[in-house]
């Protein structure tokens, strides 16, 4: 009538794979453990996550994430887009985020684009600065952007039109 479980009989190594699988806690989640991009690493192409990245080492392209984070010793050569993005070290491109912190050890040759900037003395920076109320991220959709352009585009051929 009744029947005893054969949960004894599972080893451990069962019962969490089996818990993982319940909990679904093998998807990555943000408050995940970043994506390190060590000093002795160099990187030649673009870099693109759905996560966190600190970067202490060099990338040669654009990085494309949630939160980027350049290290003291780390340097980009290409465009940051990313929520949030803290600058220690040296990045040669733009920057474009929701919230941008400048570290006094930086040095940022280019534009930056931001909703909230902080910029510690002593920082470096050679570029334009533009505040924008909501910043084009990663978080952003295409579909907004296709707009934008539609309304460029039609705000452009409007002007040209000779009045009468």
């Amino acid at each position: 009538m009744f029947k005893r479980s054969n949960n004894r009989n599972m080893t451990a190594e069962k019962k969490i794979t089996m818990k993982l699988k319940e909990d679904n806690s093998m998807k990555p989640t943000i408050n995940s453990v970043p994506s390190i991009i060590s000093s002795d690493v160099v990187i030649k192409g673009n870099v693109s996550t759905s996560g966190e990245i600190q970067l202490d080492g060099t990338v040669e392209g654009d990085l494309k994430s949630i939160s980027v984070t350049v290290g003291e010793h780390g340097m980009v050569k290409g465009k940051i887009s990313a929520d949030d993005v803290i600058v220690k070290g040296t990045v040669k491109g733009s920057i474009t985020g929701r919230n941008i912190r400048i570290e006094k050890s930086a040095k940022i040759t280019g534009d930056l684009c931001h909703q909230t900037l902080s910029i510690e003395a002593g920082a470096h920076i050679e570029g334009n600065l533009s505040h924008q109320e909501r910043a084009a991220t990663p978080s952003s959709t295409s579909t907004e952007n296709r707009v934008n352009s539609i309304n460029n585009t039609i705000k452009t051929e409007v002007q040209k039109k000779p009045i009468l």
